[in-house]
């Protein structure tokens, strides 16, 4: 697939790309004669799972560092499982910290809302 066709369909811009490629999250992408990328369905799937981590929070330094280990071959295994398991934690902890914040604005919009409430009942007695 041509970079473009990637583009489209994980709805990321080419210079994306290219930025995932230079720092190492996509592993090497071949080129065509011309010296065009020309993406295999394995690098699709490194740019899925990128996209993925990206949307979810995870650090750019984090999957570098998984990516990295993966390249590294099957001694890494426990690594790459150790460093999934405390950005699952972390993911956790900022979803709790999301769901508080949601809440609190939950809160404070019935707040405006019984206040507006109030005020327009106020004005109806004073019509009456």
């Amino acid at each position: 697939m041509t970079i473009a066709e990637v583009s489209e369909k994980y709805d990321l811009t080419q210079d994306t790309l290219r930025y995932y490629e230079r720092i190492g999250l996509i592993p090497h992408v071949n080129r065509n004669k011309s010296g065009n990328r020309d993406y295999t369905e394995e690098d699709c799937r490194w740019v899925e799972f990128i996209k993925c981590m990206r949307n979810a929070g995870l650090p750019i330094e984090a999957l570098i560092e998984y990516v990295t280990l993966f390249q590294q071959g099957d001694e890494t295994v426990e690594a790459r499982k150790e460093l999934l398991i405390e950005q699952r934690k972390q993911l956790f902890q900022k979803m709790e910290d999301m769901q508080k914040t949601l809440e609190r604005l939950n809160y404070k919009i019935k707040v405006y809302e019984e206040a507006v409430v109030k005020k327009e009942n106020e004005l109806k007695r004073a019509e009456d």
